[in-house]
């Protein structure tokens, strides 16, 4: 095993574009989710949260519902060359298993990790390379909401002649879902395999589902590591009290979401090099905020962005579920 780790950065994240996005989320007082996952403590604590909270840790039926899926998607590739591309692939643990099923069916197989973080991408390629030769292993670091042409990214990677599997497990619900379905439309090719994670809201009454699952947002470990970007800019936890709510999406999908916001009890000045930003008591800034499917909801959405859900599989306790999607063919 080498020392070495080759990594791509794309221009999303370089120094002066991270430092524009980090102005224009101050502007608007709504933090993009990216700046949760820039330090190699942020990431830490993000992964201790995960192993606490996430159903894929905490639920046992959550290895069944993705080994079932990965055991789908091998089963429809022919091709003896297999390109895993795992957009936001958080630690890699879900990839790995996927990359172990692709090896052992005998298939030659390649691996990209995409994610905002640099700290992901070097966990998730250290996972993937228990499994496949890290020559095969291609860490890239973007940010896919600003990417004009996701293609571009895996120019060179698809000279392999490989089929891809695109893995967004975790994505969808942090992103404004009409953008980043219209991205991935244009990110697929007819020859891709595409499988989507969802966060469900369990049950029948889709709003009480919603707040059941509050608890899983509410909570210390959360309540850390989003605070922690907001104390490296200078703000004190004195400054003001995080407060989780449920709002309804605009659009009339009839989704709703979870949404953390501070809210400033006194006044507070925060400098980005040259540009202050003020804040009074009574204003807040927006830190995150994750969307809640149901299977039904999910596949509207996907229909009207071209996308076809071939299969789906849902945990018994209904709180998540993974679809494997096929681009509509024209």
């Amino acid at each position: 095993m080498s020392d070495v780790a080759v990594v791509a950065i794309h221009r999303s994240q370089f120094p002066e574009s991270v430092r524009e996005d980090l102005l224009e989320s101050l502007r608007s007082r709504k933090i993009n989710h990216k700046f949760h996952y820039d330090s190699i403590k942020q990431t830490q604590k993000w992964l201790a949260l995960h192993q606490v909270y996430s159903p894929s840790r905490t639920d046992p039926d959550c290895e069944r519902i993705y080994d079932e899926a990965f055991a789908a998607a091998t089963g429809q590739i022919t091709a003896d060359r297999v390109h895993v591309v795992g957009l936001g692939c958080g630690g890699g643990q879900k990839d790995s298993r996927l990359l172990t099923l692709l090896q052992k069916s005998g298939r030659e197989t390649f691996y990209s990790p995409v994610d905002v973080s640099t700290a992901m991408v070097l966990t998730a390629r250290a996972q993937a390379t228990k499994v496949i030769p890290q020559d095969n292993c291609f860490p890239i670091v973007c940010d896919l909401a600003k990417t004009t042409d996701p293609r571009e990214l895996f120019a060179s990677r698809d000279s392999i002649s490989a089929v891809r599997v695109i893995t967004f497990f975790g994505m969808l619900p942090n992103f404004e879902q009409e953008m980043i379905l219209a991205k991935l439309n244009s990110f697929l090719s007819p020859r891709d395999i595409l499988l989507v994670s969802g966060n469900l809201a369990p049950g029948p009454d889709y709003a009480a589902g919603v707040r059941k699952i509050l608890p899983l947002y509410d909570n210390p470990l959360t309540r850390d590591w989003l605070m922690t970007f907001l104390l490296d800019l200078g703000v004190e936890s004195t400054d003001g009290d995080l407060r989780f709510s449920i709002e309804d999406n605009s659009d009339g999908s009839g989704l709703q979401r979870i949404v953390a916001t501070f809210h400033f009890q006194r006044s507070k000045q925060l400098q980005v090099d040259a540009e202050k930003f003020k804040f009074h008591p009574g204003d807040s800034i927006r830190l995150f905020f994750s969307y809640r499917h149901t299977p039904a909801l999910l596949k509207t959405l996907l229909a009207k962005y071209d996308f076809r859900v071939a299969s789906g599989w849902t945990t018994k306790s209904q709180e998540e579920g993974v679809f494997l999607v096929a681009p509509v063919q024209s």
